[in-house]
């Protein structure tokens, strides 16, 4: 089934509202493994609003999102097939504790990669304060829809991919998930059922729920605003990856980066217990410490 290329260039999603508060927060840094280590200062400063709580920057991503319309039968594309492809979120400005932000996803780009091969949609979001205007990230996000290509559409514009620098990296970050991760990341917004349900799963070929994407994401926002950012959210400008391969709740990642030009690092990470790259392509951007 192709792509229905007019329906979806015509297509007008509206505009989301969506408040939040310091558990909400706290709640999104939980789905990221936040909190494995209960006495982490690090940790709790974005879990416990008593010792001078932080939001995690990374929640941009699930916040004023919705999907709904990759499920209308009139956009010609089979959900089951639809596979996370990349992901950029740029920060604008730091997301207040509680607040409330607006969003409205429109379609950027429709590339159609060849009858049989699939096509990929290209949506941006742009979040802004809901009481100043105040512009807080630009959230892109790149779906790979399996079956979908052959509408005639064009092979897209040449993108500026980051390349992985040759020879070992200048560091490694390795974070354990937890068995029940995907549980708890789920109730920031994602109930797809295949992060939750053995049954679903393996239908579709997994041996078991995966973890969301925008988990592992996360997670790798967390391992590079750590390591190379002072665990300062405020330095953290913009972070982007493709996915490359699913992680099942309970594995460990391992982030390897090489820094570039200052302020900035080229990323990958990878499950070693199964040899699999998960995320590849990845760029991270941060303000320099003094």
């Amino acid at each position: 089934m192709a792509l229905n290329a007019v329906y979806l260039a015509s297509l007008k999603r509206p505009e989301i509202i969506q408040k939040w508060t310091a558990k909400d927060a706290a709640l999104y840094a939980l789905g990221l493994g936040y909190g494995d280590d209960p006495t982490d200062s690090e940790q709790l400063r974005f879990l416990d609003r008593t010792k001078g709580m932080d939001v995690m920057p990374a929640m941009a991503n699930v916040l004023c999102y919705d999907g709904s319309w990759l499920r209308d039968p009139e956009a010609g594309i089979d959900y089951s097939r639809v596979v996370h492809g990349e992901q950029e979120m740029v920060l604008h400005a730091p997301l207040p504790l509680e607040s409330s932000a607006t969003g409205k996803t429109v379609i950027e780009e429709l590339i159609d990669k060849g009858e049989g091969r699939g096509a990929l949609i290209v949506t941006a979001r742009e979040l802004k304060d809901a009481r100043t205007g105040q512009m807080l990230a630009t959230i892109r996000h790149t779906i790979f829809c399996r079956g979908a290509g052959g509408f005639g559409g064009s092979a897209g514009r040449e993108r500026s991919v980051q390349v992985i620098p040759d020879g070992d990296p200048d560091g490694s970050v390795e974070i354990k998930t937890q068995n029940q991760l995907a549980l708890i990341y789920r109730l920031s917004g994602d109930f797809n059922p295949l992060h939750s349900d053995p049954e679903v799963a393996r239908k579709v070929g997994y041996d078991r729920p995966i973890l969301h994407g925008l988990s592992t994401f996360g997670i790798a926002c967390r391992a590079l605003m750590r390591e190379l950012a002072g665990n300062d959210p405020l330095r953290v400008r913009l972070i982007r990856a493709r996915f490359s391969a699913p992680v099942y709740p309970g594995e460990a990642i391992v982030f390897d980066y090489w820094r570039l030009e200052p302020g900035s690092a080229a990323f990958s990470a990878r499950v070693p217990a199964r040899d699999a790259s998960v995320l590849a392509n990845g760029r991270f951007e941060y303000i320099p410490g003094e």
